[in-house]
Parts: structure tokens; C-alpha cells; sequence
């Protein structure tokens, strides 16, 4: 292939290669000649040879040679040449590299030239490309150009001019009075691009746009009148898209009034009878309307709109549910999961239309949907919502699996109606998806058994016969064993008032155990839960104590090791402490959460907590954790506990010991042990010996004020220790 070849030429004979190794050899061959030709000074085929290297660029081979030849054709009086020179520019160089600061002066010269389209090859290549110096170098020819006569340049200057605030924000202020100025063309392109400066300048971390407001309070009726034009206007051939008027100018002239409007009410007013002709006119049959109407919706939920405006704004939202484009379904889905808070009632309306999202097969509307079905869930629609979340469940896909039962869990624990409603849903959670449930479930199931009381014999009857029929939901198991452990004999009683009662015989409930002990499909966890269940059996069952033994000593040689632990020491319960057994296994009492336990996690149980009504004015506040959390919860106040009293620790032999404590400070705390002789002779070489806990890190022991006891009245000798105050265990 000879170097002259033409661009066309080049492309066919690249696309004839037929492996890569040869397509390879032709634009190596190729960069060579082009190469060569660069080195020619009087070479005239620079743009042919230029236009050649960007189409390998675009191959993704190497063309860094050709930025030098860039950089000499910017320069070049000759528009064509020019033009493929910015080209490359755009192509080859970047910001960071030091050839792109070689261009600015060809940049500036080009941007007062007489020649429009030249400018723009200036501006477009600014715009592209342009770093942060060439931007302040180059930032008062372009507020110049904003205020060209022509259009063409006004629109490719406003654009330029975005690029500009981007890479330098502070120079915001100069373009403002100019982008002000663009709002008044009639040209599509300026307003757009005007929109987008605006837009782009009130985003600035030091935006002038405040200033732009308060000095041309005329900006927000401009735009309405400009989207009022736009929204009335007849057919135009040169702007209609699917029948709407510039779909684009108005999606921008939303968005502006958007952040205009945000936290001002006076705009927000303006507004309102703007959007509401735009939200009641624009067809919602196409996807173009869609997108008007859209940004509409996000505008009046954003500005401080009226209420009627806002239920209309969800109307549109629940008219994009019934839409067959998923995409818009989801957007719908998507806003109304971000309002559901603060217009809880407007959304419900299209509850229906939300729920029915969740038979979609799209994976990421039934995720969207699941999780504003959640949110609409309350204490009067509770019973008919959990009914198609529970259905919803037993059919999802496994990675929903986790997140509806964790959403079912947390709803259930706040609008449940009845403790009984709650245990069932909970049952029914397990029953469909145990093994997708949180970690904490089980000992919460277990806490909330445990406090209804009424409800012990109707969940262990529940529970048995979901063991009985299924044993792979791990979670479910775990609280069937733990229950019929603790309510064992209210199943063998066979009397239930809540279900049909269910004839339950001792060695039933033993098999029942013993398959889950023996099977395969049993973690560790679980079989802890059934060994301890069969335990506690021993002392519920009286007449199948050696079966139980014999199934309990089994499991002594396991090779887990935590389950062999359990099974030595209830063989030791057996054998050594049988007389302790029952006292040991007995049902627990009821779990009440208190607030000092949660005082003592946080570090601040040394305090009495009592009520302290408050009258005329707020409490005070407290300066521990505990009193921190007491003020949360409604106005208790920590007292300071009363000094100890003086406790006689020994009397013996005429000896007598007395201990008195005093809190220094609130790490450390003083321990004074008093001695006193009662008999009628003294006592020689008295000496004390302490003995405590690891838990004392730092322990200063002080010498006793004699070593001898007399019997006279004299202060008996005392012996003191100090110690920090224990904060946790060694």
C-alpha cells in the first residue's frame, strides 16, 4: 500500500484483514508513512495524513505522534486545516498534558476572529478540553461572546461557558448578568444552553445564584413565560417531538424552576398555576409527555407547592403504575417511595396499583414495589397488606427472600393487633423462608412466647405440628424445640382452647426430638436447641427419664464440640446433681426489659432512677449515659445514691470488725475496715489479710494505724483500701 493512500482506501484495506496480526501490519505500515510525512515541511497532505491517524486512534492503537501535528494545524490560516487540527485536539491531547497549553493562544486568537465558524471550532474545542488555566485565561473572551449578535455563537458560547464554572466556579459571577441577558432570545439553542448555565451556576459551591435572583427578580417569570410559550404553542416542524414543543427546553426549564423554587415561597407561588397547566395539558401517551410530566411531578413535590397540586402530582405518578413501560413503572415507584413520609395518605390511594407491581417479572420493579408496600403498611390496613406480603413471600425470588421477611418482621412488631396475630405471622415467616431470616429472630420469637402467657399452650401445639411435617427451616426448629422444651407438658395435656386440640404422646414428642438430633438437614445450633429441649423434657416426662438419659449420653462422645460440653455436663445433672435437676430445668419467667439493664450497658447503673415530674420548664439535665437515655424516655432524673451504711462484717471472740465504704471520686472508691476489741486483755500483732476479686485491676492497700487491740475505749485501729471502680470484668 503506497503512503499517498486515501482515508477510504486505508478503512477498506483494515477491513479486508482477515486476522489481527495482519490487520496490525497494515496501520503499523500506514503510521509509518504518516510518520515520514510529518518530518516533510513542505508536506500538503497534512489533513488527509491527520484525518488518517485519528481514524487509528479510534481503533485504539497508539497516535500520540500526531499531537505536535495538531497543535501546528490550529495554528494554520486555512479554515480546513483548522478544522481537522481542533479535531485532533479534542482526540489526542487532554488537560494534563503539557502539549494542551501550546493551543491557548491559537485558542484566543481564534475566538476574535472575523470568521463565525472559526470561533466555534475555538469554543467547542475550549469547552472540550479546556483546563483550569486555560480557563481563567480565556474566561473574558467568552463573556464577550455571550453577547454576540449571533445566535449560532451565543448558543456555542453559553456551553463553552458551563465547561468554564465547572473547572473554575468563582468565575460564576462573570457570566451571571450575561446568562440573565440570553433569557430574552427567541432561538431554542441560546435558551437551552442559557438554562444550562443558569442551571449549572446554582450548583457552584459558592454560587452566585442568590445575587442572580435578588438583583434580577425577573429571572422566574422569564421562565414561566418561556414554558408557558413552549406549552401553548401550535405545531412547529423545526421543535416538535411526538407532538410536544421542544421536550428538551422544557425538561431543563423544569429543572430550573426546581432549585429556584426549593425553600422560597414567593417563587413557589409564581409556579403553581405553571405547573398545574403543564401537569393537566401534556399528553401522557407518549414517551415524550412521560418525561415532561415527570420532571413536572419532581418540581412540584420539591418547591413548596400547594396541597391540591401535590395529590395531583401523585395522581400522575399512579397513572405512570398503570403504564406497560417498565422503566416508568419503576420511576413512579421510585418517587413515591421518597414521598410515602410526607403524603402517606395520597399514596395510598394507589395501594392497589402498588401491591399488583409485585406479580412483574422485572426483577428490580418487584424489588421497588416490595419496598414501597412495606412503607404503606399501617395500623388500619395491617391485617389485608400482611395477607399479600405473606403471599408475595412464598412465591419471591431468593434474593427478595431476605429483605420481605425481614420488612414482614419489623411491620408485624409495630402494628400488630393482637399478640396471637403476631405469633402466627411470625410462624408463617418461618414456615415459608426460615432459613432467609435475621440472626436475631429466633430469641425475639422466643421473647415474645415467653411474655404470652396465654398463648403457651396454642404455640407449642402450633409449633409441634410444623416440626412434625417440616424440620429443614432451621430457624423454625430452633423455636419448636425451644418451646416444647419449656411447655412440654401443656402438649401432652391435649387441651387447647385456641386450636383444635391434638392427642400428643410422651414418645411422639421424643421422636419428634430424637429426628431432629439424627438429622443431616440440623446445624449445630439447632441440635443445642433439641439436646437441651429433651433435657428439659426429663423433668416434664417422668416416666421416660432413662430413655432421655440414654438419648442425652449419646452425645457425650460428639464431635462438636459445644454439643459434647451440653451433653457431659446433663450427664453430670444426671448422676451428681440429680437432686438439683428440677430446680435447674424449671420454665422460665417472664422477660421483661428493664430500664436499669439497659443503664448498666451503657455504664451508668450506679444511680437510684426514680420518676421526676416536671412542672413549668424542662428537666435538667442529666450528665451520664443513663440519665442521657432516662431524658429520651420521658423525664426520669437520676438521684445520687445515699451514703453506705456501716456493716459489722465479723464478731468473734471478742473481736469485732466493721466496714464502711465512701466514694472518693467516680473511679475510685475507699474501703475502711474498723477493729475493736471487746474481751479484757489486749491483743498483740494484729495483722489483716484481703482477698479480692480479679476484677479490681489497681488495689492501694494502707497499713493499720497499730498492731495491737487494747481494751480500753481508745479509737480502735482501721485499716483502709482504695480502690478504682470496676468497670468491667478481668
Amino acid at each position: 500500500m503506497s503512503p499517498s493512500v486515501p482515508l477510504q482506501e486505508m478503512i477498506r484495506a483494515i477491513r479486508s484483514a482477515r486476522t489481527q496480526c495482519e490487520e496490525r501490519g497494515v496501520i503499523q505500515r500506514e503510521c509509518a508513512a504518516i510518520r515520514a510525512q510529518f518530518r516533510q515541511s513542505d508536506n500538503g497532505g497534512r489533513s488527509h495524513n491527520l484525518a488518517k491517524l485519528l481514524y487509528v486512534h479510534m481503533l485504539g492503537y497508539p497516535a500520540h505522534f500526531g499531537q505536535m501535528e495538531c497543535v501546528r494545524m490550529i495554528a494554520s490560516p486555512r479554515y480546513s486545516e483548522k478544522r481537522v487540527g481542533y479535531l485532533g485536539a479534542m482526540m489526542l491531547l487532554d488537560e494534563k498534558q503539557d502539549a494542551s497549553l501550546l493551543i491557548t493562544n491559537s485558542i484566543k486568537n481564534d475566538l476574535i476572529h472575523s470568521n463565525q465558524y472559526v470561533q466555534s471550532l475555538a469554543l467547542c474545542t475550549l469547552a472540550c478540553m479546556g483546563s483550569a488555566e486555560m480557563c481563567r485565561d480565556l474566561a473574558p473572551e467568552i463573556d464577550r461572546l455571550l453577547r454576540a449578535s449571533s445566535s449560532y455563537i451565543k448558543k456555542k458560547a453559553a456551553l463553552c461557558a458551563v465547561h468554564v464554572v465547572r473547572k473554575v466556579p468563582d468565575l460564576g459571577e462573570l457570566f451571571a448578568p450575561a446568562a440573565r441577558s440570553l433569557l430574552s432570545e427567541k432561538n431554542h439553542g441560546v435558551l437551552h444552553g442559557a438554562v444550562v448555565l443558569i442551571t449549572k451556576l446554582s450548583s457552584c459551591p459558592h454560587s452566585p445564584l442568590l445575587l442572580f435572583v435578588l438583583c434580577l427578580p425577573q429571572a422566574v417569570p422569564d421562565l414561566i413565560q418561556i414554558m408557558k410559550g413552549l406549552v401553548v404553542s401550535g405545531y412547529s416542524p423545526e421543535h416538535d417531538v411526538a407532538g410536544i414543543s421542544d421536550p428538551f427546553l422544557q425538561v431543563r426549564i423544569l429543572r430550573l424552576l426546581r432549585i429556584l423554587g426549593r425553600n422560597n415561597e414567593a417563587s413557589s407561588d409564581a409556579m403553581n398555576d405553571l405547573l398545574a397547566q403543564v401537569a393537566t395539558n401534556t399528553d401522557s401517551t407518549k414517551t415524550v409527555g412521560n418525561a415532561v410530566l415527570y420532571e413536572t411531578v419532581l418540581t412540584v413535590l420539591d418547591i413548596k407547592s400547594e396541597s391540591g397540586l401535590r395529590v395531583l402530582a401523585v395522581n400522575i405518578l399512579g397513572r405512570f403504575l398503570l403504564n406497560s413501560d417498565r422503566n416508568i413503572r419503576y420511576i413512579a415507584m421510585t418517587s413515591l417511595q421518597k414521598i410515602v413520609g410526607t403524603d402517606h395518605n395520597a399514596v395510598q390511594r394507589h395501594r392497589g396499583t402498588i401491591v399488583d407491581c409485585l406479580k412483574d417479572q422485572d426483577a428490580s420493579v418487584k424489588r421497588r414495589a416490595l419496598d414501597l408496600s412495606l412503607a404503606l403498611v399501617s395500623a388500619s390496613n395491617i391485617r389485608s397488606m400482611m395477607k399479600e406480603l405473606l403471599l408475595f413471600l412464598s412465591s419471591c425470588p431468593p434474593d427478595l427472600r431476605s429483605q420481605a421477611a425481614s420488612g414482614i418482621f419489623n411491620a408485624a412488631e409495630r402494628y400488630a393487633p393482637s399478640q396471637r396475630w403476631h405469633i402466627d405471622t411470625i410462624l408463617h415467616v418461618l414456615t415459608t423462608a426460615g432459613d432467609d431470616v435475621r440472626d436475631e429472630t429466633v430469641p425475639n420469637l422466643i421473647q415474645l412466647i415467653t411474655n404470652a402467657s396465654e398463648l403457651h399452650c396454642y404455640t407449642v401445639h402450633k409449633l409441634y405440628q410444623a416440626l412434625v411435617v417440616d424440620i429443614s427451616q432451621q430457624p423454625l426448629v430452633q423455636v419448636a424445640c425451644w418451646c416444647i422444651g419449656e411447655y412440654g407438658d401443656l402438649l401432652l395435656r391435649g387441651e387447647c382452647q385456641e386450636t383444635e386440640p391434638v392427642q400428643v404422646s410422651k414418645d411422639d414428642v421424643l421422636d419428634a426430638l430424637e429426628t431432629v438430633l439424627q438429622s443431616h438437614m440440623s446445624s449445630p445450633a439447632t441440635r443445642g436447641f433439641a439436646l437441651t429441649a429433651t433435657m428439659k423434657l426429663s423433668t416434664r416426662i417422668t416416666d421416660n427419664v432413662d430413655r432421655i438419659r440414654s438419648i442425652v449420653s449419646i452425645y457425650g462422645s460428639c464431635l462438636d464440640v459445644e454439643l459434647q460440653q451440653r451433653a457431659v455436663e446433663y450427664n453430670a445433672l444426671f448422676k451428681k446433681y440429680d437432686h438439683m435437676r428440677y430446680a435447674m430445668l424449671e420454665q422460665l419467667w417472664v422477660i421483661f426489659l428493664q430500664v436499669c439493664d439497659l443503664l448498666d450497658l451503657l455504664g451508668g447503673s450506679d444511680q437510684i432512677l426514680q420518676p421526676s415530674p416536671v412542672v413549668g420548664g424542662t428537666a435538667n439535665t442529666a450528665s451520664t449515659a443513663g440519665g442521657d437515655l432516662l431524658d429520651l424516655l420521658g423525664g426520669l432524673e437520676p438521684v445520687p445514691i445515699a451514703p453506705a451504711p456501716t456493716v459489722q462484717v465479723y464478731e468473734k471472740h471478742g473481736v469485732t470488725l466493721t466496714m464502711s465504704c465512701d466514694k472518693q471520686s467516680d473511679s475510685g472508691l475507699t474501703v475502711t475496715l474498723t477493729a475493736s476489741n471487746a474481751t479484757d486483755s489486749d491483743m498483740s500483732s494484729f495483722t489483716l489479710q484481703a482477698a479480692v476479686p480479679k476484677v479490681c485491676h489497681a488495689i492501694r492497700h494502707v497499713s493499720a494505724s497499730c498492731q495491737r487491740l487494747c481494751f480500753t475505749v481508745t479509737p480502735p485501729p482501721a485499716c483502709r483500701f482504695s480502690s478504682p471502680r470496676v468497670s468491667s470484668y478481668a
